[in-house]
C-alpha cells in the first residue's frame, strides 16, 4: 500500500481556499476506499438523495460539539478510551442500503479514513468527509476557525 498523502497535501489538492465551493468539485482519489470529498460536496450528495452522512464520531462528540441532522450516528471507537466500536459494522450496514454509497464524518478527517476502509471491505462505496465536522485546529490550537463541516456554514446543531 502507498503512502497516504497528508491532510494539507490533499486539501491543497482541491484547492478550497474559500468556503463556497463549486458544484463541478470531483472527489479526489483515495487508497482503500472510494476517495475524498469536501463537506460541500458531501451535503450536496445527501440533499440528493446520492449518499448517507454517517458520523463515526463518539457519542460524547456529538453530544457535546454538536451534530449533523439526519446523520447517521456510527462510532468508528468509543469514548472514553477510544476502543474500537464492536457494532460498527452491523450499524454501517443497517444504515446504507445495499448498493448504497456512504459519506463519513469525524472530527477532522482522520478517523473516517479508517472507518472508510473498512465499510470498502464490507462492499460498501465509501467516501471520506475532509476537513471533518470541526476542521485542522490555527495557530491557537483551536478548530472551526480554517475548516470544517462547521465552518463552511453546513446544517448542524448543538448537543
Amino acid at each position: 500500500m502507498g503512502a497516504r498523502r497528508p491532510w494539507s497535501a490533499r486539501m491543497a489538492a482541491m484547492n478550497t481556499p474559500t468556503p463556497d465551493l463549486h458544484a463541478s468539485e470531483q472527489p479526489l482519489p483515495a487508497e482503500g476506499y472510494a476517495g475524498d470529498v469536501s463537506p460541500p460536496l458531501a451535503w450536496q450528495w445527501v440533499r440528493a438523495g446520492q449518499a448517507v452522512l454517517v458520523d463515526v464520531r463518539t457519542d460524547a462528540e456529538r453530544d457535546w460539539v454538536g451534530f449533523v441532522p439526519g446523520a447517521v450516528a456510527a462510532a468508528w471507537k468509543q469514548w472514553p478510551g477510544m476502543q474500537p466500536n464492536a457494532d460498527f459494522d452491523a450499524q454501517l450496514r443497517a444504515a446504507v442500503p445495499p448498493g448504497g454509497t456512504a459519506v463519513l464524518l469525524c472530527r477532522s478527517g482522520v478517523r473516517s479514513v479508517a472507518a472508510a476502509r473498512r465499510a470498502t471491505e464490507l462492499g460498501i462505496t465509501a467516501y471520506n468527509i475532509l476537513e471533518g465536522f470541526e476542521g485542522e485546529p490555527d495557530e491557537n490550537g483551536q478548530r472551526n476557525r480554517r475548516s470544517g463541516w462547521r465552518f463552511r456554514g453546513l446544517p448542524w446543531r448543538q448537543g
